[in-house]
């Protein structure tokens, strides 16, 4: 009997308790995302697996399991319940900050310009290539952490500051490191085409991505070194165009990776077409796509990753949630965060998504949980709260779970604890006598 055996977790009692999906979808569009899967007075259980394993009203959860046999209980009266936070694009790797930069931009200055003139991923490229795997660690495992207590579970990190095999190589083992060492959820990406190094020309540069670090790493893989789940290229005027971009993610695709890359971001490069094409996962930017593009992506439920830090910080075209909603593109989110967008929070994310995108706080949230996991190739075990799922949770201070985007940047004071595999990984102990009004 279920109610006799060792559980690790009771959440009881939830005012609210959003499971975002109840069905087993593996990701919401259209009318999906606009109305998402909530339960009043309810209460979940997390197995010593990790897994979620009874989820209902609390008199039916109380009547089919014993109290005694919980590792611990958490009374959630008053509390809203969540699945945790999917950050479905980051850039958390590197060393030298760009503050600099950020002055730059206020004076006026282009992406490209800075790019052209050393700085923007040249200048993090420089400095990440002198700094060490234990002085990149101790950063980016610093970053994780403030992601994790701004609700965060899973996070998709990219490798990219390198351009070389040496220091690319050096990320993508800081990241496996954080994979097996931290309770956070990581997708690992690699991003060698992220720039064309200095000294070469792009076609230069694929050709050594194709012929040199690629088959590297379907060698690390196959001794168990290095596990990477993603493949990315940035397709842009003036760094990989689309034919460059083919030859990686394809040969990428040859060696098991999934194709998640950026496109259309500055200049519209039929990036989105050429996704739908390859069968890629998902595409982040997005802030040029053509409406070819969008009915593509839709038709071949391809992701769209939007990132609104970036619009809001280069000072771009936002990109065109609506029209990608309503002809049944499944879109996520993600923070970006980089030296460039300096975004650790998913609740600002969601923030800037409705207000800037024109977004529902529904299709927000349904958009940083169960479609970023499913950009992610994780929808299947993350993103909502069904039995069988992992047990990833955030629970916030506030009788309704809206206040999560609502406050902008107050969600330090209103996360209550974020729970992984049924384990709290951080308790805001302030919460407990704050009201959230």
């Amino acid at each position: 009997m279920a109610g006799r055996e060792r559980q690790r977790l009771l959440l009881e009692n939830a005012q609210q308790l959003v499971l975002v999906c109840g069905r087993g979808e593996r990701y919401l569009r259209r009318d999906g995302a606009a109305g998402l899967a909530v339960l009043r007075g309810a209460s979940l259980v997390v197995g010593l697996d990790g897994c979620i394993k009874a989820v209902g009203q609390a008199d039916v959860i109380r009547n089919q399991f014993s109290e005694a046999t919980f590792e611990r209980i958490i009374d959630c009266s008053g509390k809203c319940v969540l699945p945790g936070l999917v950050d479905a694009h980051t850039h958390p790797v590197w060393a030298g900050d760009r503050v600099h930069e950020f002055a730059m931009k206020l004076a006026g200055a282009s992406y490209m310009e800075i790019h052209q003139a050393g700085g923007g991923i040249h200048f993090t490229v420089e400095h990440t290539r002198k700094a060490t795997e234990e002085e990149l660690f101790s950063t980016f495992k610093h970053r994780l952490e403030r992601m994790l207590r701004a609700g965060s579970t899973l996070v998709e990190c990219k490798s990219g500051y390198g351009l070389n095999l040496e220091t690319e190589l050096k990320m993508l083992r800081v990241i496996e490191r954080a994979k097996r060492s931290m309770d956070i959820g990581i997708s690992s990406t690699y991003c060698g085409a992220h720039a064309v190094p200095k000294g070469k020309t792009a076609t230069e540069a694929t050709d050594d991505i194709i012929n040199n670090h690629l088959p590297k790493l379907k060698e690390l893989k196959l001794s168990g070194e290095i596990h990477v789940n993603n493949i990315d290229v940035f397709c842009e005027k003036g760094v990989f165009d689309l034919e460059s971009t083919r030859r990686i993610l394809q040969a990428g695709k040859d060696i098991g990776l999934q194709i998640n890359f950026h496109g259309d971001e500055l200049h519209p490069m039929k990036s989105a077409e050429l996704g739908a094409e390859l069968g890629a996962r998902a595409i982040s930017h997005l802030e040029e796509v053509s409406d070819e593009g969008i009915t593509a992506m839709a038709r071949a439920k391809c992701a769209a990753v939007l990132l609104p830090t970036t619009a809001y910080m280069l000072r771009l075209k936002q990109p065109q949630a609506r029209k990608m909603l309503e002809e049944g593109v499944i879109v996520a989110l993600g923070s970006d965060f980089n030296p460039n967008a300096y975004c650790f929070s998913m609740p600002m994310v969601m923030h800037l998504a409705c207000v800037n995108m024109k977004m529902s706080m529904n299709e927000a949230l349904a958009a940083a949980t169960i479609n970023a996991a499913y950009a992610l190739g994780r929808s299947d075990t993350h993103g909502s709260l069904e039995v069988g799922k992992q047990g990833d949770l955030v629970i916030i201070n506030s009788s309704r779970w809206e206040h999560l985007i609502y406050q902008f940047g107050g969600h330090e004071a209103l996360i209550n604890y974020v729970i992984v595999k049924g384990k709290v990984i951080y308790q805001n102990e302030t919460c407990e006598t704050m009201s959230s009004y």
